[in-house]
C-alpha cells in the first residue's frame, strides 16, 4: 500500500475555494483503484490545516494516478483554481510505503 499525504495550510478566508478544489481532485484516485480521503480546514490558531490522503494498492497504481492527473482536464482546472484564488499558503507532500524510511 502506498499513501500520499498532502498537508495544506489554507487561507482562512478561502475555505469555499478549497472545498471546490477538493471536490474536483479527490474523485480522480478512484479511476486507478485508489482511495482518497480528506480532513478539511481545522482552525489551529491563525492557521487552518487541511489534509488529503491518497492510497493505492501498489507503486504502479500510484504512478498511473500521477500520469492520469497530469493530463486530466478536471485536475488542470483544479490547479488553475488553486493558483487563481491563492487558497493555500503552503503545501507539503509525503509518500509513505511499508518498509520505506523517510
Amino acid at each position: 500500500m502506498i499513501t500520499c499525504y498532502l498537508r495544506y495550510t489554507i487561507d482562512p478566508y478561502k475555505h469555499e475555494a478549497f472545498e471546490r478544489y477538493t471536490r474536483m481532485i479527490l474523485p480522480l484516485a478512484a479511476e486507478v483503484r485508489g482511495r482518497a480521503s480528506r480532513r478539511l480546514p481545522a482552525p489551529r490558531g491563525a492557521e487552518h490545516i487541511a489534509v488529503h490522503l491518497f492510497s493505492f494498492p501498489s507503486l504502479a497504481e500510484y504512478e498511473r494516478y500521477r500520469a492520469l492527473v497530469r493530463d486530466d482536464e478536471v485536475a488542470k482546472a483544479a490547479w488553475r483554481l488553486a493558483e487563481e484564488t491563492r487558497m493555500h499558503r503552503e503545501l507539503r507532500a509525503e509518500l509513505h510505503a511499508p518498509g520505506v524510511r523517510q
